[in-house]
Parts: C-alpha cells; sequence; structure tokens
C-alpha cells in the first residue's frame, strides 16, 4: 500500500461520517430554524428549486481551514476556514473533534468571482466550549466562498490538530410546502500551514490505518522446552 504524500495541502473528498451526538442534534436546530425563515417573503427567491444547479441533498462542497487573525480581548487559538458548495445553502455546521471556545461572526461571503455579496450568516457555538458551529442564513448562488472563524483552547499545530467536518442545508418552498435538504458531511481537512507530522496526508475521515502488530511464534523455544521433559 502507497503511503499518501505528508503535504497537509491535500484536498479532501466527501464521504460519511457519524457525527457527535451534540452536533446532530444542533444540526436538525439548523433546519428547523431555517425553515421558520421560509415562511417570510426574504427568502422567496428559494421558490424556484430548479434554479439549483445540483441536487441539495447530494451537493459537492469543499474547503480549508488554517491559522486565523487574532481576535481583540481573546488570547485563544484562531482558527479560520473558507467552504464553498456548488449550489445554494441556507445553513451548515461545523463539526470538530477538538472543543472549540468560541466564534467569529458573521461570517463573510464572497461571490465566485472574489467580490463581496449581501449574503450573510449568524453563528454561535451551543455549548462552550462545545464541539459543533452553527450557522445559519443565505447563499443566493452557487460556489460563493464563506470565511468564518472559531477559537481552540490548543495550539494550531498541536496534535491532536482540528479537523473539521462541515455540513450543509437548503431549504425551500416547493408548492407552498417546506422541503429540506441536507448534504455532508465532508472533512476540510487538516490545518494549513503546519509542519508535516506521521499524520499528514490523512483525514478524519480518511484515518491513518492502525498498526497491526504480528505475534511471532518462539518455535525452537518450544521444541527445546518439549524435549527436555522428555
Amino acid at each position: 500500500m502507497t503511503e499518501p504524500s505528508t503535504n497537509e495541502r491535500r484536498t479532501p473528498l466527501p464521504a460519511f461520517h457519524t457525527a457527535h451526538r451534540t452536533a446532530t442534534w444542533w444540526l436538525a436546530a439548523i433546519v428547523g430554524s431555517v425553515a421558520l425563515l421560509l415562511a417570510t417573503p426574504a427568502l422567496s427567491h428559494a421558490e424556484e428549486p430548479a434554479a439549483v444547479e445540483s441536487n441539495p441533498n447530494d451537493y459537492s462542497c469543499h474547503g480549508h481551514i488554517s491559522a486565523g487573525k487574532p481576535e481583540a480581548g481573546s488570547e485563544e487559538e484562531q482558527v479560520q476556514y473558507v467552504i464553498a458548495c456548488n449550489g445554494p445553502i441556507t445553513g451548515y455546521q461545523l463539526q470538530a473533534q477538538i472543543p472549540l471556545t468560541g466564534v467569529q461572526s458573521p461570517p463573510l461571503v464572497n461571490t465566485f468571482v472574489g467580490k463581496p455579496a449581501t449574503d450573510t450568516f449568524s453563528c454561535s457555538v451551543a455549548e462552550v466550549p462545545g464541539y459543533a458551529e452553527n450557522c445559519v442564513g443565505s447563499t443566493k448562488l452557487p460556489f460563493e466562498a464563506i470565511t468564518g472563524q472559531f477559537s481552540i483552547g490548543t495550539k494550531l499545530c498541536a496534535e491532536p490538530r482540528v479537523d473539521p467536518l462541515l455540513t450543509v442545508t437548503y431549504a425551500y418552498l416547493e408548492k407552498n410546502v417546506v422541503t429540506q435538504a441536507i448534504s455532508g458531511p465532508f472533512d476540510l481537512g487538516r490545518p494549513l500551514g503546519c509542519k508535516p507530522d506521521a499524520l499528514s496526508g490523512w483525514t478524519r475521515l480518511n484515518p491513518k490505518p492502525l498498526a497491526v502488530k504480528h505475534k511471532k511464534h518462539k518455535k525452537g523455544k518450544k521444541k527445546a522446552s518439549a524435549q527436555t521433559k522428555k
């Protein structure tokens, strides 16, 4: 088996993974809150699901994390994330395997050509420290880049390095009925810019295989012992 590259810039592929129970509960809350928002004309643009380029239950989302910008009044490590999907979304969740201690809000949204968009999201961590950042809002077009930050209580490059999973939601009105879609999780990978180590090139959804130690049979000693008994 060929070992993967130790380059931390490897782009992860989407796959399935069981999320933290608390994170899953809050993801359901995101979908519910988005459904309530759809009762207002503010999201009337979502009434035409045909405008979505991809099946909203099968979006392809990508992103990465890196060192964030210092936060005024906070000495904790800041982690920046950038995500984008090939269709509009109305909510997302970042599920970490180490505790999150805070979140910067709101994230910045840019169009696929890099221009600032009017789309916004409101984010929070349900429990502090917690394992999920929950965001509700909307992007109107595919491939809009969402840039945000959250904080952790450990150093960015210290093991275990934070490796968040992304799950996105999309809710729209179809024949006056709220339709909800969900895609993910997608692995954002380990932080960029860290020195490669033994776990580099692997992710939560594609973890490094456990080394299996085979027990050696000492036939010579067993034979000698049998002869001694005779």
